[in-house]
């Protein structure tokens, strides 16, 4: 069937016959690249074709007599060298004429080189039930003629080997394993490369489901600004809606960049709250957030799950701050103003340093910071109002 299914690709006419006409050896070959093949091409006495009246093409292109040898008044051979992978991976096709151009018989030429070893093998659970797992081709992950990849598994300590069955997710070198799994014990999980010329095994992972599972990104992610401080926008998400039932703590990260930049800054610190306040951001200017999770404590497991994919960038700016209006009846009010929004923009520099990220003690602080200013400004105010109505 592969030798049909090869030769229809280039073949134009083919004598109608439910007899042999001709008969090439070796018949559908399998080579390393960079061999030599000598093939033969035996037409039957009854047909009255000499030798010397054939000739040969490979992949529909003819090939130069000076490559032939004449075995007999109805043999022809053909020396290949130096032979290159096979540019598809069915076979290149290797045919036998008539005169004619009538096509006597067909072999397909399988030349590659053998798999090496697959490598980065990984899986993971969305729901505790499946598995999908990944690899990649080891070497280059060439090997020019049709590789099969398996990925088989088993109980570490009991059970049969088992077969993966599920390629058809739309990435290469990728599995699903739907149903059918054990918790609580380890899986020895393997990948297997073969074709032709040979096969290659990955190295074996062990892991418990419990140990890589994994959700989609965070939902319903907002970012909005925190008053008219222009140096922070406040980040809230929901946890993923597909593990709210299992017993787990979920940990977060977020990360963000400027409008106008590649470069993503991390936000490592957040912990198990749906909630973060990024601070130190540029004034009036447009920021992309995402926050991804990362489920911990699945049924009791001590490991940390795998960190799912981002979420989607939500993006928010930052506000502006507000010069002095011209004409104001009270320029001591926009002076305590910037004033205190520069003795806040001090402190929580200060606070920075000493305490990153989505640290809730730091934002306590902050707050208790900014009310303590705003009351020290009022009661500044307040005493010179008094005085002032004394003098008078």
């Amino acid at each position: 069937m592969i030798s049909m299914l090869c030769l229809m690709l280039f073949v134009p006419r083919v004598f109608s016959s439910s007899t042999q006409v001709a008969v090439i050896f070796p018949q559908d070959p399998a080579l390393w690249m960079g061999s030599s093949l000598t093939a033969t091409c035996t037409v039957s006495p009854e047909r009255g074709l000499h030798a010397n009246t054939m000739y040969w093409t490979l992949n529909g292109k003819r090939l130069p007599s000076s490559t032939y040898g004449l075995l007999s008044t109805n043999g022809l051979s053909v020396t290949l060298h130096r032979l290159n992978g096979s540019q598809q991976q069915s076979g290149d096709n290797l045919v036998c004429h008539s005169r004619d151009g009538h096509v006597l018989a067909g072999s397909c030429l399988y030349v590659g080189m053998p798999p090496e070893k697959p490598v980065n093998l990984t899986c993971w659970s969305r729901n505790t039930k499946d598995l999908s797992c990944k690899w990649t081709p080891g070497g280059r992950g060439e090997t020019f003629i049709k590789t099969k990849y398996t990925l088989k598994y088993k109980l570490r300590w009991y059970g049969r080997e088992r077969e993966c069955e599920d390629y058809s997710t739309g990435k290469r070198y990728t599995c699903y394993i739907p149903k059918d799994l054990a918790l609580f014990t380890p899986y020895e999980i393997w990948v297997e490369a073969s074709n032709q010329l040979g096969t290659a095994t990955s190295d074996v992972i062990t892991l418990d489901i419990l140990d890589v599972v994994t959700t989609d990104p965070p939902d319903n992610v907002h970012v909005s600004r925190v008053g008219e401080l222009e140096d922070q926008l406040t980040v809230r998400w929901g946890s993923p809606p597909a593990l709210k039932d299992f017993l787990f703590q979920a940990k977060y990260q977020i990360r963000y960049r400027l409008e106008d930049s590649t470069e993503w800054k991390l936000v490592d610190d957040v912990g198990n709250q749906t909630s973060c306040r990024l601070a130190g951001l540029r004034e009036g200017t447009v920021y992309f957030v995402q926050v991804r999770c990362n489920p911990v404590g699945i049924y009791g497991s001590r490991k940390a799950g795998i960190w799912s994919d981002w979420s989607h960038p939500t993006a928010a700016s930052t506000p502006h701050s507000e010069p002095l209006q011209s004409g104001s009846c009270d320029p001591k009010s926009g002076e305590q103003n910037s004033t205190l929004r520069r003795e806040l923009k001090q402190f929580f520099g200060w606070v920075r340093k000493h305490a990153c990220g989505c640290s809730g003690m730091s934002i306590k602080l902050y707050d208790q910071w900014r009310v303590w200013l705003q009351k020290s400004h009022k009661t500044r105010n307040h005493v010179g109002i008094h005085m002032e109505q004394k003098k008078n």
